[in-house]
């Protein structure tokens, strides 16, 4: 088997044209570089090197060995930096969402992200505001996005939080197959005081509980669920009526707005004022930005307008 450094020697021998200046590239004795070629000529059974009073000359299997000493010599760097890209430790970027902005607005910034920087490490978390605040609060998360009612987020001074507003989403009445009110460019809430009620959110039933209350009517609780994907299917199932934000709503019920299908729910937007989510981006304020979270902020913005 011929010898990796014993080529490496020989291509010196063959750029300087000595043994000697070949010894001193190398930081080797001229002693030691003789018998490193002797040892390859051995190993080979050829001559690879004669000298001279003129220097050295190589012998054609000499020069063979040279040439592919320069091809093994390439090969070898370039899986050494393979090596040292895959054994380094790779930039990470953790991201919060809550489910329906993951659903509906995450996966098309992070498709282009994903493709731009393959080498960050990147962790999505599904967290609702109430836990989102407190993970990039604490450092668990790098950026978060999130929303919020009437209210603002629950942001304490001390800590130096930004907050990034990319959209308004608008909660509407969602109507089951051949409800009275199908059809209607928009409703009052009043007008379903004698309904039965689907909640998809916690935050939504207390935001429909404080309107019942302000209406004069009790809120009528047909079922109570955490999800408003699920929520929307109950309606459909004829269980009741909800409200649910429109980016937590399939894309083709956008196109039932004010319709009155009989094979699917009818979406009716709210007689104003309507109640609405507040979407953004929540991130720690640093000195210098997240080079890898300011990426994903521009691509999430791309997408809300898109």
């Amino acid at each position: 088997m011929i010898d990796v450094q014993r080529l490496r020697i020989l291509r010196a021998v063959a750029e300087h044209g000595s043994f000697n200046k070949a010894a001193g590239a190398l930081l080797l004795t001229p002693s030691a570089v003789s018998q490193h070629i002797a040892a390859l000529e051995r190993s080979l059974g050829h001559p690879v090197a004669v000298r001279s009073t003129r220097g050295v000359t190589l012998t054609e299997p000499g020069r063979l060995l040279v040439e592919a000493a320069e091809t093994v010599s390439a090969e070898i760097d370039r899986v050494r930096h393979e090596i040292d890209r895959v054994t380094a430790e790779r930039p990470r970027l953790t991201v919060a969402t809550f489910v329906s902005g993951g659903r509906r607005l995450l996966p098309g910034a992070l498709a282009g992200f994903v493709a731009a920087h393959p080498e960050v490490e990147l962790t999505v978390l599904e967290a609702e505001p109430e836990e989102a605040v407190p993970m990039v609060r604490a450092g668990a998360a790098d950026l978060a996005l999130t929303y919020h009612f009437d209210g603002p987020l629950p942001l304490r001074p001390e800590v130096a939080l930004d907050w990034l507003p990319l959209m308004e989403d608008p909660l509407a009445l969602v109507l089951p197959p051949g409800h009275r009110l199908a059809g209607r460019e928009s409703a009052d809430l009043a007008e379903l005081a004698s309904d039965r009620w689907v909640l998809g959110c916690l935050k939504t039933e207390a935001y429909l509980r404080r309107y019942a209350e302000r209406a004069g009517f009790g809120l009528r609780v047909a079922a109570s669920t955490t999800d408003y994907f699920f929520a929307r299917s109950l309606v459909e199932a004829g269980v009741g009526v909800a409200l649910i934000p429109r980016i937590a709503l399939p894309s083709g019920d956008g196109d039932r707005t004010g319709s009155s299908a009989a094979d699917g729910v009818s979406v009716v937007p709210v007689e104003p004022p309507c109640p609405a989510r507040h979407i953004g981006l929540l991130s720690p304020r640093r000195r210098r930005p997240h080079p890898y979270a300011a990426a994903l902020a521009g691509a999430l913005a791309g997408a809300v307008r898109r």
